[in-house]
């Protein structure tokens, strides 16, 4: 093995891996540091999203809906099912089966590219040097011109509820109960918490939500955040807003939960308890003393837009960093790093990154919500368009929801875009595609969508940003 590299990257989740084969294809002698064993018991890359996160979740999110289907939405399409089966193990294997396939394809992927994959951990010294210490073997001083840190982050713990990976477990825990529990609590009504309630839901639990905050995914705009909230307490998840948990104790397979809320102390007991408060970045071991890394109040790494730290030819991306914690948004990172090294002109643009959350109906974001154009200061205007009015949507059975922009009064450059309901996740690309270029609601307005489509209901989102929608009533705003 060599001792010397053009860059050596530390940590092999969507961040690290796509670095490290974006800078072998610019020709770059590269190594990549992962230490992760998977439940198999054998080294694997792509780090949590791929492992234990982003994939298998959706895994999971993918056959519980269809499990919802069979049991409660297929008869009103005419196709009546008798006692459909929930085969758990089934379930489980088969998203095992999807993360050793994808996890997999990116050790051959590297193998194609001739990176180097060293199976262990790695902590940056001074002098851009890198302390590889190997699964198996004796400690290893590396040289690299460049570094990238992308060891990923962690999930949150809380004192109240300390996680066994039994009977209370965080985001990890959640994806391998080896039964429905009767009783689901979820700490956090975030993006994981939603999912992974939605999720057991589906499948049987009664779930539980407890938030400590008092309004529903504050950082989405409030009319999507309304609308979503409303379908999910439908769906029967139970949703406590202000509800701040002061403890818990574990009583053989069960967990009594303390919380307080606007009537006061309470207590719920569960079979099982998923602990999702969010994430933190994961710098234990990672940088020497001497490392010259600097890093702020929240343990964050400090950069700057192309994710430079202040040691020259040193880089950090993905949660390690500002921003928001998005495997897409470190994915798109490691490759502007790997472009920077090599002198190219690139910068991702960080107001166009979109949020998703994969619950059904979807949520998704890009851009300005009302509240923020409105705080703003600056005039703005918004068109909101329901899946309703939509015949694709009615077709497939899924009307609740909408889709909202939100403009510039003046120069009607787009700001935003919100969604929740069938396929988000895809339109929102819509809004993207639109903000990047620098697209103004008219030129949406003005472009043919394929009838019929969910996307038509993009385009009259547009049309009633002006007023201008079909298939929607609308009541001009006074002036």
């Amino acid at each position: 093995m060599s001792d010397n590299y053009d860059v050596i990257i530390i940590g092999g989740g969507p961040g690290g891996y796509v670095a490290a084969i974006r800078c072998a294809q610019l020709g770059l002698n590269t190594a990549c540091i992962e230490k992760r064993i998977n439940k198999q018991d054998e080294p694997a890359l792509g780090g949590t999203c791929l492992n234990v996160g982003c994939i298998p979740s959706k895994a999971l999110l993918d056959s519980s809906w269809k499990y919802h289907e069979t049991e409660s939405a297929l008869a009103d399409h005419g196709i009546k099912v008798k006692g459909a089966d929930l085969d758990l193990e089934t379930m489980l294997k088969r998203k095992d089966t999807i993360v050793k396939n994808l996890t997999g394809g990116i050790a051959q992927l590297f193998k194609a590219n001739k990176v180097t994959w060293l199976q262990g951990t790695g902590q940056l010294k001074s002098g851009k040097q890198v302390e590889f210490q190997p699964l198996d073997g004796d400690t290893q001083t590396l040289q690299a011109e460049h570094v990238i840190l992308a060891a990923g982050s962690v999930p949150v713990d809380i004192p109240v509820a300390s996680v066994d990976q039994k009977v209370i477990v965080d985001s990890t825990g959640a994806l391998d109960f080896d039964k429905v529990p009767k009783r689901l609590g979820v700490i956090g009504a975030g993006v994981i918490g939603l999912e992974l309630g939605s999720v057991w839901g589906r499948l049987g639990s009664e779930v539980v939500v407890l938030e400590a905050v008092d309004d529903f995914l504050p950082a989405v705009d409030k009319q999507i955040a309304k609308d979503a909230q409303k379908q999910f307490t439908k769906q029967g998840l139970d949703i406590r807003l202000g509800a701040r948990v002061t403890g818990s104790e574990v009583k053989k397979d069960q967990v009594v939960v303390s919380f307080t809320d606007k009537d006061g102390e309470q207590e719920e007991t569960f079979d099982r308890l998923i602990v999702a408060v969010g994430r933190r970045p994961y710098t234990e071991g990672l940088l020497s003393q001497d490392a010259g890394v600097t890093l702020d109040e929240r343990n964050y790494i400090y950069v700057d837009s192309q994710c430079r730290t202040d040691v020259p030819g040193v880089y950090a991306i993905g949660d390690l960093v500002r921003g928001p914690a998005l495997a897409h948004k470190a994915i798109e990172e490691g490759v502007m790093v790997a472009e920077v090294i090599m002198g190219e002109s690139t910068q991702l643009n960080y107001d166009t990154v979109p949020g998703v959350i994969y619950t059904h109906p979807e949520v998704a974001w890009v851009g300005k919500t009302e509240e923020e154009a409105k705080d703003s200061g600056d005039a703005y205007k918004t068109g909101a368009v329901p899946f309703a009015a939509n015949g694709r949507a009615m077709a497939a059975g899924e009307t609740g929801g909408m889709v909202k922009f939100v403009a510039d009064e003046k120069t009607d450059r787009i700001l935003g875009m919100h969604v929740v309901g069938p396929q988000a996740s895809e339109l929102i690309q819509q809004g993207v595609i639109a903000m990047e270029f620098g697209a103004t609601v008219e030129d949406l307005q003005l472009m043919v969508f394929g009838h019929p489509s969910l996307s038509e209901t993009v385009h009259e989102a547009a049309l009633a940003t002006d007023f201008k929608a079909i298939h929607v009533a609308q009541r001009r705003r006074k002036k």
